[in-house]
């Protein structure tokens, strides 16, 4: 799955408002100004029981959202499901790495990032459909809702 798929997937089965950012070098990646969400998309080649989210990107999602008066949004896909945590309510541990400077692997050039890792057990998994991105609990992003 790409972005523009996984970005389909959620105007089909969550939020049909669902509108791609313009401009290459936004902060998020899409926006629900009906829901009130700033989202940022990844798609993840392998599954991880915890996805990672460099803290420039985190920042500058909750910056932005927090501007707005909407809630930041990381959704991300693996070939094991459809998974979203609201940023606001999560407590992240962040820590510096070595990693790619770009995500090209091909390029052996490594730099220091700040990142932090998200489990997927507290998460909502998406692919399942059911629930509601505008209705993520506060705190762990798992209550239910009926689709719309």
């Amino acid at each position: 799955m790409n972005e523009l798929e996984l970005l389909q997937f959620l105007q089909t089965n969550y939020l049909r408002n669902l509108k791609k950012s313009l401009g290459q070098f936004d902060r998020a990646d899409c926006v629900s100004d009906e829901r009130g969400l700033i989202i940022e998309l990844k798609c993840r080649r392998t599954h991880y029981n915890e996805l990672l989210i460099e803290k420039h990107k985190f920042d500058a999602l909750v910056s932005k959202a927090e501007n707005l008066n909407y809630q930041a949004v990381y959704i991300n896909s693996t070939p094991l499901g459809i998974y979203a945590w609201n940023l606001s309510s999560q407590e992240i541990v962040w820590q510096s790495e070595p990693m790619p400077s770009i995500t090209d692997f091909s390029n052996a050039n490594t730099i220091d990032k700040v990142v932090g890792y998200l489990p997927i057990s507290k998460a909502i998994n998406l692919a399942g459909g059911g629930r509601l991105l505008s209705e993520m609990d506060t705190n762990d992003c798992r209550q239910t809702a009926q689709a719309n």
